[in-house]
């Protein structure tokens, strides 16, 4: 009977969620792809975070922001994206330039450098505890200052600065060893 009410649920969201998902979808869906870097596996976190809003109660209320509220569920589902794939020891093509390589135009050795850092960032971030992860995406791959950081998250901004220097840390210790074991 459960699985049948369900069934009727998903067929027919309700109006709300309806509301909800054609006023945030491709917020949610970019914040997947900054972390992942793949569409594909955006897609796939647009979905599981849309999923499982509709799983939420029907008595339970979405956060008075819903944007920050998804855009967080984002993050953190493509982190678990990140780290079942690094866990997994696959890595996907890139569907896309690298963000850090702007100009077409450049040698193929420099894009190549790009989607390698790019993979080497993924993967270290992976490594990260979840908090940690999530305040550095937030600060360095969404823009988000540690003020915004601070209020989304409901801590402090001393505790962002903190996360965000340990975080920095450990990339540069990641970043470091990779470059040791290429020589």
């Amino acid at each position: 009977m459960q699985a049948v009410a369900r069934q009727e649920m998903v067929a027919a969201p309700p109006e709300k969620l309806e509301r909800i998902f054609l006023d945030h979808h491709a917020q949610v869906f970019r914040a997947a792809y900054r972390v992942t870097g793949n569409a594909s596996d955006a897609e796939d976190v647009l979905q599981t975070v849309f999923l499982r809003l509709l799983r939420l109660e029907r008595g339970e209320v979405l956060s008075e922001s819903p944007g920050s509220y998804l855009h967080r569920a984002a993050l953190n589902a493509a982190l678990d994206v990140v780290r079942d794939r690094k866990a997994a020891r696959s890595t996907p093509i890139e569907e896309a330039a690298p963000r850090l390589v702007q100009d077409d135009r450049q040698a193929p050795d420099r894009r190549r450098e790009g989607r390698e850092i790019h993979d080497l960032l993924r993967a270290a971030l992976a490594d990260l505890s979840p908090k940690m992860a999530e305040v550095f995406t937030l600060r360095y791959l969404e823009g988000y200052d540690n003020h915004e950081i601070a209020r989304m998250l409901r801590t402090s901004r001393s505790t962002v600065a903190v996360l965000l220097h340990r975080a920095r840390g450990r990339l540069k210790k990641e970043f470091e060893r990779s470059r040791g074991e290429s020589r």
